[in-house]
């Protein structure tokens, strides 16, 4: 559990029990209390997104790593050596969206896992964005004639991104995995490597921004209703709806 909030920087509560506890509340609550008494958590509770909803506001209970527990959380587990763990909440009026992405990683990981991926790393946007603008700070420096957009071009294929209207497209996280040779000759040059990139839609949205997270094959999820508010939404173009898979 440690481990798994730390990756993804905030996990609501709801989805630790549904996922690592079985739904086994009670047991997660002793959890989370001894965690907490130790000083190696932090549990929060949270306004819900409005986007223009009304009635009362949803208030979610997630969990956050303290310093302590983060490292705690790298000696214990089994996780990549290169897995960044995070520590501390920020953005908390995006807080729903971020535990959003917890969700959508497991959907994906079980599927991952069904083709005989192992060794799951998660990037999540901050490091992408961290490891892409050093990339682009490094060309420029290297050719301060090259133009920019060829700059970001380049960059956008060394990170296997699309490049879509002068912008590198950045996925919510990206989950690296491995996969066994096919064959017998092969087994010598070690494990297959691949990614998948995934995208949590909300209701806040704009088509355009929509329509480009689309063109550039992520694998996206929206929550049910965030699903109801884009399609009124994006009338026009209801094809981009059927790519989006729920959460």
């Amino acid at each position: 559990m440690l481990a798994d909030v730390g990756r993804f920087r905030v996990v609501a509560t709801r989805d630790l029990a549904a996922t690592i506890y079985d739904n086994r509340q009670s047991r997660m609550e002793r959890d989370l209390a001894f965690l907490r008494e130790k000083g190696l958590i932090q549990v929060d509770s949270v306004n819900a997104r409005r986007d223009g909803r009304g009635g009362s506001v949803e208030r979610i209970e997630v969990v956050t790593l303290t310093k302590g527990g983060q490292s705690l959380a790298r000696m214990t587990s089994d996780l990549p050596r290169d897995q960044k763990l995070y520590a501390g909440m920020v953005k908390p009026r995006e807080v729903e969206h971020d535990t959003q992405i917890y969700r959508a990683f497991r959907k994906e990981a079980e599927r991952i896992e069904r083709k005989g991926g192992t060794n799951l790393r998660v990037q999540l946007d901050f490091e992408l964005k961290s490891q892409i603008q050093k990339a682009i700070y490094v060309e420029r420096k290297v050719n301060p004639e090259r133009g920019m957009d060829e700059i970001k071009q380049q960059v956008a294929r060394q990170f296997d991104l699309p490049f879509v209207d002068g912008g590198i497209q950045i996925p919510d996280a990206r989950i690296e995995y491995e996969l066994p040779r096919k064959d017998d000759q092969d087994r010598d040059h070690g494990p297959r490597t691949g990614h998948e990139d995934i995208e949590v839609l909300t209701a806040a949205y704009r088509p355009g921004h929509l329509r480009h997270k689309a063109q550039a094959g992520f694998h996206v999820y929206a929550s049910a209703s965030d699903r109801a508010t884009l399609t009124a939404r994006i009338e026009g173009d209801h094809h981009l709806m059927d790519r989006i898979l729920e959460l």
